[in-house]
């Protein structure tokens, strides 16, 4: 038929048989090339996602360490600002009471002062996921290390061991005392020049840090937060002050033997 193709010559179009497997470009068997190139799409993605890891972790140090510092600067900042009353002035507004009823008194009110700092916090946190959760704690720990600050001040005054210097000296003295959770030693004198530089604000930033993680749970939801808030600060700054005053008793000095008192923070 014209036009048609003969059977003959449409058998021989076909493609011929192979007795193994067909090399590629490379000269490898086919389909190693399209393996290695699968190998090193998969591992590719891999680096790429564990390059970006090390740096978020890297980065959220960086943060982490920032906000602490911010925390610390903003506690260092605030402490010559916060008003401490000598012992002329507790004797007077707490008359009759020898050195331990003043105490307890004192450590009564940053008790109240404390708890009612974490409560109020606490209560801020209602939504399942608050969104300034950060802001939230920062805030508690500073009005906290504020009232605490106080607390240990005037209980150098009571004992009869307040410590020496200029109003910020005096100030980065107490901040010290609240760092480490004990009471000064007035015959060790830390220049400001030297605790602003470097050893305070890494204590800061330690305490800062503990109080952060002991504080978390404040942030529970559906007011829960607000009790815990309130039961954790009121336990830590019981805790805080019988550290103190152990250590000031045994420096204390007593009232009669004192000398004309000094200016308040």
């Amino acid at each position: 038929m014209a036009g048609s193709t003969p059977f003959r010559k449409r058998r021989s179009r076909q493609p011929e048989p192979t007795t193994g497997p067909a090399a590629d470009a490379s000269g490898g068997p086919a389909g190693a090339g399209d393996d290695a190139s699968v190998e090193r799409g998969r591992k590719a993605p891999l680096a790429a996602l564990v390059g970006r890891g090390a740096r978020t972790v890297q980065q959220g140090g960086r943060g982490a360490r920032a906000a602490l510092t911010a925390v610390a600067d903003r506690i260092i900042a605030n402490a010559p600002r916060i008003p401490v009353r000598d012992l002329a002035t507790l004797r007077v507004q707490f008359p009759g009471l020898g050195p331990e009823e003043l105490a307890d008194k004192l450590v009564a009110g940053a008790v109240y002062g404390t708890s009612t700092v974490g409560a109020g916090i606490g209560a801020a946190a209602m939504l399942p996921v608050p969104p300034a959760m950060p802001a939230e704690l920062a805030a508690e720990i500073i009005g906290v290390a504020a009232v605490e600050f106080k607390l240990i001040a005037e209980l150098h005054e009571v004992y009869g061991v307040p410590a020496a210097g200029t109003v910020r000296q005096r100030a980065v003295a107490y901040l010290g005392a609240w760092a480490d959770e004990r009471g000064i030693d007035v015959t060790s004198p830390l220049t400001v020049n030297a605790a602003l530089g470097g050893q305070l604000r890494r204590e800061l930033r330690q305490q800062v840090l503990k109080r952060t993680f002991r504080n978390l749970p404040n942030l529970a939801p559906f007011m829960i937060g607000a009790t815990v808030g309130a039961v954790m600060n009121r336990r830590d700054t019981k805790r805080l002050a019988e550290k103190v005053r152990k250590d000031l008793r045994k420096r204390q000095v007593p009232w009669d033997a004192q000398g004309p008192g000094q200016d308040t923070v």
